[in-house]
């Protein structure tokens, strides 16, 4: 008895008499290309599925672009640093991430102009608020922390003046176990030019050390120390009083690094006791008791922007 072979492939799909299988009733035809579909979305839409669902929300605001803004007024991260968003940098970070917007549209690039007086500008959907500016002296206590957000709950500078001022920020730093003069604003370019390093502002302050200092301890501090970041210097350095158990110094620094006072005194063999900056130009410290804050003159203000200029 003779076996048959099974059918083949071909014979079961109907090829092999020569006839052509028929394409499936839903399957896309051959000439129809088959990345090209609708969204899901737009299919049930256009079939009146009872499934579609109409549009949410409301459209983002369009981009507004360097060439859409007029050529007059000012930088966008200038006129928010002016409204105390924090510092420059701080405010083209906001533009940078799409949390500023001109008239309703949202600003991306950091060249952008605008007119505050004319065009309605918001910050994370909060019109910016129009002040004058606030100018503050505070005799900053120890324990205290010269940031505007802290996660932990710790007390802050900005915690020891009231609400009458508004938003306010410090103007560089002190460390949480220095105390003495830190100045307060809402004028971002007043507080960039006293806190970059280019500037040169001076700032003075009064240091209580362990032990008795060397006579030639102010040559070393102003020939210049090895730190991390580099050498260091003082600018001027005086010994006020020597003991045998502590002694006093008067330092002035015209850039400063994070801890800088008590990281060079360190390297050189003398422990900080108690750290206090006592004037930043003009400014001074004066008999304000810890915690305590006053509003800057007209003129210390003006001496404080011609020090930064003139330098």
């Amino acid at each position: 008895m003779t076996r048959s072979n099974p059918p083949s492939r071909n014979d079961r799909r109907g090829k092999s008499d020569g006839r052509k299988s028929r394409p499936h009733p839903l399957s896309p035809s051959r000439g129809q290309a088959r990345g090209k579909r609708r969204p899901v979305g737009e299919a049930r839409r256009n079939a009146g599925s009872l499934f579609a669902r109409p549009e949410i929300g409301k459209k983002k605001p369009q981009a507004v672009t360097q060439e859409e803004t007029p050529t007059q007024g000012h930088r966008v991260q200038k006129i928010l640093a002016a409204a105390g968003y924090g510092s420059r940098r701080e405010c083209e970070e906001l533009i940078a991430t799409g949390r500023v917007e001109i008239d309703g549209k949202i600003v991306t690039e950091l060249g952008v102009r605008a007119d505050p007086s004319t065009q309605r500008i918001r910050v994370d959907g909060e019109t910016l608020p129009k002040t004058r500016p606030v100018y503050l002296a505070v005799n900053k206590p120890k324990g205290y922390l010269c940031t505007h957000r802290d996660q932990q709950g710790r007390r802050r500078v900005i915690d020891l003046v009231p609400d009458q001022f508004g938003r306010v920020f410090p103007i560089g730093r002190l460390d949480q176990y220095s105390e003495g003069l830190i100045l307060l604003t809402n004028d971002g370019a007043f507080a960039e030019q006293l806190a970059h390093p280019r500037f040169e502002v001076p700032k003075k302050y009064q240091v209580q050390v362990a032990g008795e200092v060397e006579p030639d301890l102010p040559r070393r501090l102003q020939k210049g120390i090895h730190i991390a970041e580099g050498v260091v210097q003082a600018d001027e350095v005086k010994i006020k009083s020597r003991h045998a158990l502590s002694s006093v110094l008067e330092i002035v620094l015209r850039e400063g690094k994070n801890r800088e006072i008590r990281r060079m005194l360190a390297r050189i063999g003398h422990k900080v006791l108690t750290l206090r900056r006592i004037a930043i130009g003009s400014v001074k410290l004066g008999n304000m008791a810890p915690g305590e804050y006053r509003l800057l003159t007209k003129q210390e203000v003006a001496s404080l922007y011609s020090v930064g200029k003139a330098r």
